[in-house]
C-alpha cells in the first residue's frame, strides 16, 4: 500500500479514485505546524533557529497519517508546486521523524499543475526528493514576517496607542496607498482649454478634429491656459475655410496578452468582474480542485499560484484546434505563440493558469457551477484561446487639416482607427484601470487631400488638471508587481490585512488610505524609512528568490537584514511618545491642518482662540486636540476639514427651517437636522446614518432629507392590517413587518420599493426562518438509529463534515466522507467522541424502557396523583414513546400559529406575483 499526503480533503478524494486501491490518500488540511505566536519563536543569537508547533487541530490529522503510514510501503508527499506546498510536505515529514513513524518506507515528492487523472498519473511516474531550497526560502521568509511584526509591532504600541501591527510587506503597500494621497492633496489644478471642432466631408460624413497648432507653432494639450486665448482662437476658427492637408493611413497590428498569472488573473477579475483578489483566488482554488463531470471530480483550470507564462504544448494543439472550431482557419496563427516572463523566481517554472482540457466550452459548464465560477472560469478560458490567436489588423488614419482665417492659418487634426481583421480582438480584449476616451479608437470618414470641409459646430471646452487616480485593487497589484513588492500568490492576504486593521478602506472600487493607516506610514517613514522603501524591498524579494535557486544561504539574508534593523528598533527605545507625536504631526500637518479660508492659522484652536492643535495619542488612535488641554477639551479627527470628517452644513429643511448637516461623530459620519437648541430640553436633534459605500462628501441636501425621512411606512400588510416600514440599519436597508425584517439588496430601493416587493420580502423571510435557511435548520441526512441516543444524521458544518445523534457531534475522518459513511461507522465515532470528552447527552437520549415497563408505572401513576405527573413528565422524556393523544393535540394547537403564519406567507408570496405579473 501507498501512502499519498495532499493538502484538502476533497483533492483527497478525487486522486483517490485516479490512482485505485493501492493508493491511500489523506488530507494534512493545509499546513500542520508553524512558529508560536510569542517572543522567541525565532533566536536570531543562535543562527535563525526555529522552533515549531503542531497546530492543536492539525493533531489527529497528524496520528491519522502516522498510523496509516506505519502499513505502508512508500510515503508519497503531493502538495501543492509551489514553495508553501513544498513547506507543506517537509513539516509533515518532519513530524513523522518526531514520531518515530518511518521506517523502511521509501519517500517521494511528486507535483502536477492540474487536478486531472492524466496529471497525476503522470506525476506519479516522475518522482523527485523535496526542494531544500525550496524550503529555505519558506523558512527564511516566515521568518522575516515573524521577526518583524513581534520586534516592530510592540514598538508601534508602546510609542503609538491605537496602532494594530506593521507587516513586513503590508506596509510597504499601504505606504503605497498613503503616498497617493498624499499626492492628491498636494495637487493644485492647472486651467487649459481644449478646441474641437466637427466637419463634415462633402458627402455630408462628420467627425471631430482638434486644434493642433496656429501661425507655425504646435499646441500641447495645456498650452492654452486661458479663457481669453481661447476666446481668440475661436473668432478665428469661426472664420475660417478648412481643407484637408493630408491624409496618412498606416498599418498597424496588435498581438494578444499572454496566458494568465496569479497577478493578471487578480487584476481583470477586479476589472471585468469586480472580484476582490481574495474572492477571485478562492474561487480560482475550487475550480483548481474541481467539480463532478459524469461521475468523476475533475479540475477545470492548472495551478492558480504561478509567475509563469508558457503553456504545455498538448494544450497549445488544443486551444489551436478549439480556434479553428469554433471561429475559422484564418484565426488560427500559422506557428503556435510561445510566451516569456519577465519573473526571476521558482514560480516560473509553473505553467500559465489554463483550462484542463481546452474543448471544454464555458457553455457546456455553465449548469454545473456557481454564477461566480462560471465567470472566472470563462475569463480564463477566454484568456488562453485569445493567446494563441491570430493577431488583430488595424489600419490607423491621421487627418491633418489646414483652417485659414485671413493671415492666420491654425491646424487641426483628427484620428482615427479601423479594425481590418479582428483576430483575438473577436474573443478577449484585456480591460483598463482607468477608462478613458480614446480619440485613436475613432472611425474616420474616406477623405483625400485637398479636399473643402464644412465647419458644423465649435466646442470650446474649459478643463482643468486632474489629481492621479486612487489606487483600485487591480492597479495596486500591478504596481506592486511592477515594483517587485511581494509576490503575487500573497497580494489578495494583503489587501484583506490592510481592510481587517483599518488602515485602508475601499469606495466605489477605490483604495482610501485611512488616517490610522497614514500614521503608521508616518511613524514608518520617520523612524524605519529604509524598512518601506520600495527599492529595499524589491531587492529583499531578489535575496529570497535566490535562496529557492540555491544561490545564497537563507540564514545569510536573514543576518544581513536583522543587524540593521535591530539597531534601528534599539535607536527609538528611549524616545518619549510625545517626542514621536511631535515628528508625525511635523509629517502630516498638510493633511492635519488644512488652510483656512479666511487665511488665519490653522492650528488655532477653534474653541478657546489662544491654544494650538497638535497631535495627541489615546486608546483608539491619534487625534487633534488643544494644547490648553484641560482647560480646553477641545478635539477631532485627524482629517477634519476633509469631506469624510468635517461638519458640513448642507442647507435649510424645507418643512421645519433647520440647518440640515453632515457632522463627525465617534462612530463616523451622520446626517443631523438642526442642533440641540432647536429641540424641547430631553429631547436630542434627529439624525441619520450614511449608507455603506457612500462617501460623506458625496451627500448633498436632497439626498440627506431623503434619509432623515427613515423609516417610511410603504403600506398596511394585505393578510395583517399592520404598517411595513423601510429603513436604514446597522447592518444596511431592510423592510420590516412587526417583528421580522428582510434586508433589501440595493440601498436605493429603501427610498421606492413597493407594497407588493415588500410583501414579498417579508414573506420569504418568514419561510426561511430566522437561520436564514428555507423551513429553519438543516436536518441533515438521516442514516439511522443509535442504540441509546436516537436518530443519527450526517451533516456538513462549518469546519467539515459531522454525525451527530442526541446532541453529541463527531468529526467526520478525513478519510470518510458525507456520501460514504455507514451507520456502524458513525456510532463508533459518536461512542468515542462520548468516551473522550466526557460528553453527557442531551436530556431525553436515554435508551428507552420497555414498553411494559412504562404501561407499569402509568398504572401506578393512575392510583397516586402525586407520581402520575412525574411519571408522565418521565415518560415524555423516551424518545421512542409515543406521546398521549391529549399531549399530542396540544403541541399541534402550538404550532397551529406558526403554521398558520407560513401558510399566509406562502398565500402573500403568490399573491404579490399575481400583481407583479399583472
Amino acid at each position: 500500500m501507498n501512502l499519498v499526503i495532499v493538502e484538502s480533503p476533497s483533492k483527497a478524494k478525487t486522486i483517490n479514485k485516479y490512482l485505485g486501491k493501492d493508493y491511500e490518500v489523506l488530507a494534512s488540511f493545509g499546513h500542520v505546524r508553524d512558529l508560536p505566536a510569542k517572543n522567541g519563536s525565532v533566536d536570531p543569537d543562535a543562527n535563525f533557529q526555529m522552533i515549531w508547533e503542531i497546530d492543536p487541530k492539525a493533531n489527529s490529522r497528524l496520528n491519522d497519517i502516522a498510523k496509516a503510514v506505519k502499513g505502508a510501503d512508500k510515503l508519497i508527499l503531493a502538495t501543492d508546486p509551489d514553495r508553501e506546498g513544498e513547506a507543506i510536505s517537509w513539516h509533515v515529514l518532519e513530524v513523522l521523524k518526531q514520531k518515530r513513524a518511518l521506517k523502511d518506507q521509501k519517500i517521494e515528492r511528486v507535483v502536477f499543475n492540474a487536478i486531472t487523472k492524466q496529471a497525476v498519473t503522470d506525476a506519479m511516474k516522475n518522482p523527485r526528493e523535496i526542494d531544500g531550497a525550496l524550503v529555505d526560502a519558506y523558512m527564511a521568509r516566515r521568518a522575516l514576517d515573524y521577526l518583524v511584526g513581534f520586534t516592530l509591532s510592540p514598538v508601534l504600541w508602546r510609542k503609538l496607542p491605537g496602532a494594530r501591527s506593521a507587516g513586513r510587506v503590508q506596509s510597504v503597500a499601504l505606504r503605497l496607498v498613503c503616498d497617493r494621497e498624499q499626492e492628491i492633496e498636494k495637487f493644485v489644478p492647472r486651467e487649459y482649454w481644449s478646441l474641437v471642432t466637427t466637419l463634415a466631408t462633402p458627402r455630408g460624413e462628420s467627425f471631430e478634429a482638434r486644434l493642433v497648432g496656429a501661425d507655425g507653432k504646435k499646441i500641447q494639450r495645456l498650452d492654452i491656459g486661458t479663457g481669453a486665448e481661447a476666446e481668440d482662437f475661436k473668432k478665428a476658427i469661426e472664420a475660417a475655410n478648412f481643407t484637408v492637408s493630408t491624409v496618412d493611413a498606416k498599418p498597424a497590428r496588435r498581438n494578444p496578452q499572454a496566458p494568465f498569472t496569479t497577478s493578471t488573473l487578480q487584476q481583470e477579475a477586479s476589472r471585468k468582474l469586480g472580484f476582490a483578489p481574495a474572492h477571485t483566488m478562492r474561487i480560482a482554488q475550487r475550480l483548481y480542485e474541481g467539480i463532478d463531470i459524469g461521475g468523476e471530480t475533475t479540475g477545470l483550470i492548472t495551478y492558480m499560484r504561478t509567475d509563469g507564462v508558457t503553456i504545455d504544448g498538448s494544450a497549445i494543439t488544443q486551444a489551436r484546434e478549439v480556434i479553428g472550431e469554433d471561429y475559422g482557419k484564418q484565426y488560427v496563427p500559422e506557428a503556435a505563440r510561445q510566451y516569456t516572463s519577465k519573473a526571476k523566481n521558482a514560480q516560473e517554472a509553473h505553467e500559465a493558469i489554463r483550462p484542463t482540457d481546452m474543448s471544454r466550452r464555458p457553455a457546456s459548464l455553465k449548469a454545473r457551477l456557481d454564477s461566480d465560477q462560471f465567470r472566472l472560469y470563462e475569463l480564463v478560458w477566454m484568456r488562453t484561446v485569445a493567446s494563441q490567436m491570430e493577431s488583430a489588423e488595424m489600419e490607423r488614419t491621421t487627418v491633418d487639416i489646414a483652417a485659414k482665417a485671413g493671415s492666420r492659418v491654425l491646424e487641426l487634426r483628427a484620428t482615427g482607427q479601423v479594425v481590418k481583421f479582428d483576430g483575438f480582438l473577436a474573443v478577449y480584449q484585456e480591460g483598463k484601470d482607468d477608462d478613458a476616451d480614446d480619440e485613436d479608437s475613432r472611425r474616420l470618414p474616406a477623405m483625400s487631400e485637398g479636399e473643402a470641409l464644412k465647419k458644423e459646430n465649435l466646442a470650446v471646452t474649459q478643463h482643468f488638471t486632474e489629481p492621479p487616480p486612487r489606487f483600485s485593487e487591480a492597479s495596486l497589484v500591478k504596481r506592486m508587481e511592477e515594483l517587485g513588492i511581494g509576490r503575487p500568490s500573497t497580494y489578495a492576504s494583503i489587501l484583506d490585512v490592510l481592510k481587517a486593521r483599518g488602515y485602508v478602506r475601499l469606495e466605489k472600487k477605490r483604495l482610501y488610505g485611512e488616517d490610522k493607516g497614514r500614521v503608521v506610514v508616518a511613524f514608518l517613514e520617520n523612524f524605519f524609512a529604509k524598512y518601506v522603501e520600495y527599492d529595499f524591498t524589491a531587492s529583499l524579494e531578489e535575496n529570497l528568490d535566490k535562496i529557492s535557486n540555491n544561490e545564497i544561504s537563507w540564514q545569510q539574508v536573514l543576518r544581513d537584514f536583522w543587524t540593521g534593523f535591530i539597531a534601528a528598533v534599539d535607536e527609538i527605545k528611549d524616545l518619549r511618545v510625545a517626542q514621536v507625536l511631535d515628528a508625525l504631526d511635523e509629517m502630516l500637518g498638510p493633511h492635519i491642518y488644512a488652510p483656512r479660508e479666511d487665511g488665519g492659522d490653522p492650528r488655532q484652536c477653534p474653541t478657546c482662540g489662544t491654544g494650538k492643535l497638535n497631535l495627541k495619542a489615546g486608546k483608539f488612535g491619534a487625534f487633534v486636540g488643544c494644547t490648553n488641554y484641560p482647560e480646553c477639551r477641545y478635539t477631532r479627527p485627524l482629517a477634519a476639514d476633509s469631506g469624510a470628517n468635517a461638519d458640513r452644513v448642507l442647507g435649510p429643511d424645507p418643512v421645519s427651517g433647520l440647518e440640515v448637516a453632515v457632522k463627525a461623530g465617534r462612530f463616523g459620519p451622520y446626517i443631523q437636522l438642526g442642533d440641540a437648541k432647536d429641540y424641547a430640553e430631553g429631547e436630542k436633534p434627529k439624525r441619520a446614518g450614511i449608507p455603506k459605500n457612500t462617501s460623506p462628501s458625496d451627500v448633498e441636501l436632497d439626498m440627506a432629507l431623503k434619509l432623515l425621512s427613515l423609516p417610511r411606512e410603504i403600506g398596511k400588510h394585505p393578510e395583517t392590517g399592520e404598517p411595513i416600514t423601510a429603513g436604514l440599519g446597522r447592518f444596511g436597508p431592510f423592510v420590516k413587518h412587526e417583528k421580522t425584517y428582510a434586508s433589501l439588496e440595493a440601498g436605493d430601493e429603501v427610498f421606492d420599493i413597493g407594497l407588493n416587493r415588500a410583501v414579498t420580502l417579508i414573506a420569504e423571510k418568514i419561510l426561511k426562518g430566522p437561520s436564514g435557511r428555507r423551513f429553519g435548520a438543516d436536518p441533515g441526512k438521516p442514516l439511522g438509529d443509535h442504540p441509546t441516543l436516537g436518530g443519527v444524521a450526517v451533516k456538513g458544518g462549518r469546519y467539515g463534515a459531522y454525525v451527530t445523534a442526541g446532541g453529541v457531534n463527531a468529526t467526520i475522518p478525513s478519510d470518510k466522507t458525507q456520501e460514504t459513511i455507514t451507520l456502524e461507522e458513525a456510532i463508533a465515532l459518536i461512542d468515542e467522541r462520548v468516551a473522550k470528552g466526557g460528553i453527557k447527552p442531551k436530556r431525553g437520549a436515554k435508551k428507552a424502557p420497555a414498553k411494559k415497563a412504562v404501561t407499569k408505572k402509568a398504572d401506578a401513576a393512575e392510583k397516586k396523583p402525586a407520581a402520575k405527573k412525574a411519571v408522565a413528565k418521565k415518560a415524555a422524556a423516551k424518545p421512542n414513546v409515543a406521546k398521549p393523544k391529549a399531549e399530542t393535540a396540544a403541541a399541534s394547537k402550538a404550532r397551529a400559529p406558526v403554521k398558520a403564519k407560513k401558510t399566509a406567507a406562502k398565500k402573500a408570496v403568490k399573491t404579490a406575483a399575481k400583481k407583479s405579473a399583472g
